[in-house]
């Protein structure tokens, strides 16, 4: 999903002593103390840190919403072939590798104290280690009866349907929830900028559905949020709900796209990175298209969670100060163009 380092700081309206319920029927857990973690990058999930009366510590997530088995079983495989930058999910007594918690799924975890990447930057080796997992990753002969049910890319016009029609709605309709009221002003003075990334992008969709690259097997997410560096210098590849098959810029658009965290530059993360993937031809016109696509997605996300709901809390601010930040100077809108220009000098369009 969307949202690129956007915490879920509103607690979902469901008792903790459900949750501890469910986690001693469906795990055997006695639990002696459960936190919600204002943690993550998707409104449809929440997080916990739980104790159990042995002092284990261990990491719940519940995802509402759709849910594909996939996640929890594409990396369990990976994690049994050896892959170590994979925490895979603990199975219940019944050997399922998650529960079900009305309206939630419920998939718990081993605790892994540390940092996400925006917090924590990956140091030189882990930059080439993660290319070399990524690459384990992308190149695993993964059963199909694990990965029958992902969908496959269609370069859909959904993320940009969906904008045109709020950036519509921001003309002629008048809000009166404060953050949709700001919203929608911000909108209307970015309109025609915003159009004009879904010019772009629609043009490299069409190039794309004529012409596909090879599909793969993408994470589709795996951005500095969704890298974890332990304290004990070990990183791990987390949250697996967006796996789809798509060529495999998918998911090397986030290497030196802004989204690998703050510390290098990202000439520097793609020379480190590829050292561990290795060198491959690169789709200019798939990477370029993904860029800007990861954008259009966030902004349509924001105006579906800001205009067609009051509720939120201190979620919707947050939303409306990522949305803002996305059209900074050296933001990730920035850093697209910059690959398109790139990608139209040698490939015109």
């Amino acid at each position: 999903m969307a949202g690129i380092v956007k915490p879920m700081l509103e607690k979902p309206e469901l008792e903790d002593e459900r949750i501890i319920a469910c986690l001693e029927t469906e795990y055997g857990l006695t639990v002696a103390e459960i936190a919600f973690l204002p943690l993550g990058a998707d409104l449809n999930t929440a997080v916990y840190r739980v104790v159990a009366d042995d002092e284990t510590v261990y990491f719940l997530k519940l995802r509402r919403g759709e849910f594909s088995e996939a996640a929890v079983a594409v990396p369990k495989y990976l994690g049994d072939l050896g892959i170590k930058q994979i925490i895979p999910s603990l199975a219940t007594q019944t050997g399922q590798l998650w529960a079900g918690l009305a309206p939630f799924k419920m998939i718990l975890y081993p605790y892994v104290e540390g940092h996400h990447g925006f917090e924590r930057s990956l140091s030189e080796q882990q930059w080439v280690e993660f290319g070399a997992a990524l690459k384990k990753f992308h190149t695993a002969d993964i059963p199909s009866a694990i990965t029958s049910g992902i969908q496959r890319e269609e370069f859909s016009p959904k993320w940009r349907d969906t904008v045109k029609v709020f950036l519509e709605r921001t003309k002629e309709e008048a809000f009166d929830e404060p953050i949709a009221v700001e919203m929608a002003a911000f909108l209307r003075i970015k309109g025609a900028e915003t159009l004009e990334l879904l010019t772009q992008a629609e043009q490299l969709a069409q190039i794309l559905q004529k012409q596909p690259p090879e599909f793969i097997l993408c994470h589709a997410d795996i951005h500095a949020w969704n890298l974890l560096i332990a304290d004990n210098g070990s990183f791990y590849m987390v949250d697996w709900d967006t796996l789809i098959f798509a060529p495999k810029e998918r998911d090397l658009m986030f290497v030196g796209g802004g989204l690998g965290g703050n510390r290098y530059t990202p000439q520097e993360e793609e020379a480190l990175f590829y050292q561990g993937y290795g060198q491959v031809p690169i789709n200019p016109i798939a990477l370029a298209y993904y860029r800007y696509e990861r954008i259009i997605e966030d902004i349509a996300v924001y105006c579906e969670q800001i205009f067609l709901s009051n509720e939120g809390g201190a979620d919707r601010k947050q939303s409306l100060e990522y949305l803002k930040s996305s059209f900074l100077p050296d933001s990730l809108i920035e850093m697209a163009r910059q690959s398109d220009k790139t990608l139209r000098a040698v490939y015109p369009v």
